[in-house]
């Protein structure tokens, strides 16, 4: 019977970490800064191992860009999916700390940046995607723990065996779909991770990996979530579902021969 004991538990987690008077220093921005950490170090490893070829000095200005890149996009489309708190005071675009960061926007906005940074300094884009995807899906894995403590993108109603009451949003018991994600993104990240040091695989396969792989669990997991719909989908769900048919068309068209490779 102990097994199939219900676990229900009241959110009190402090998103703040320490506070220095006026200057709070909150976990959402610490696994932002730790993510971009964990990066500046992937990289280096595989500039040693000769999988790169990038200076240090080059490791810190490509890493720059995307930091640039991530908070403007993921701000601009958090923007997009909550206006009302950003046209009521315009000043909150810039207060990333208190958390909404979209995902989407993140993605659209690293990206973007990879790309201008690849070809300023004609490199490989598409097999600096490839290294990059498994640092990024392991800081969006975080990135769920964060919100988590920040309590927020709470999961729907449900009364089962396991679920989180968030106060900000009443008293019900809830899914707590942020860990769940997690879950998800660090299985994603797995498999990633096996795929860089298994076998050469054409430049680009890790990336669509990340593409199609993030996008098909986001749209599951958000099943568990509290969100609007649209026709019966989220507005995350349906940018994943681009994403899911993307990646796919892309394996279709440029990658059968490194499919093979792995069923081999």
């Amino acid at each position: 019977m102990g097994i199939f004991t219900k676990f229900m538990w009241t959110h009190n987690l402090n998103p703040i970490l320490f506070q220095l008077g006026p200057l709070e220093i909150r976990w959402y921005g610490l696994v932002y800064v730790l993510g971009f950490f964990l990066a500046i170090l992937w990289l280096k490893h595989l500039q040693k191992k000769g999988m790169i070829s990038l200076s240090k000095d080059e490791i810190w200005d490509f890493v720059f860009y995307l930091m640039v890149g991530v908070l403007i996009g993921s701000r601009l489309f958090e923007v997009f999916w909550e206006p009302q708190i950003y046209l009521s005071n315009p000043l909150n675009f810039f207060k990333i700390w208190q958390g909404g960061m979209s995902f989407h926007g993140g993605f659209v906005g690293i990206v973007t940046a990879a790309y201008l940074y690849c070809k300023k300094k004609k490199l490989p884009f598409l097999k600096m995607a490839d290294v990059l995807s498994v640092p990024a899906i392991f800081a969006l894995a975080l990135g769920r723990i964060a919100n988590f403590v920040n309590g927020e993108l709470v999961g729907r109603v449900w009364d089962g065996r396991w679920c989180v009451v968030f106060p900000d949003y009443g008293q019900q018991c809830r899914h707590p779909n942020m860990i769940y994600s997690f879950f998800q993104r660090m299985i994603v990240f797995s498999w990633l991770f096996s795929l860089i040091f298994w076998k050469e695989f054409k430049p680009g396969f890790i990336f669509w990996n990340f593409v199609f792989w993030e996008g098909l669990g986001r749209i599951i997991v958000d099943f568990f979530r509290e969100d609007i719909l649209y026709f019966g989908f989220s507005l995350g769900q349906w940018f994943s579902a681009v994403m899911v048919v993307a990646a796919a068309v892309a394996f279709i068209k440029y990658y059968k021969e490194d499919w093979k490779k792995i069923f081999k």
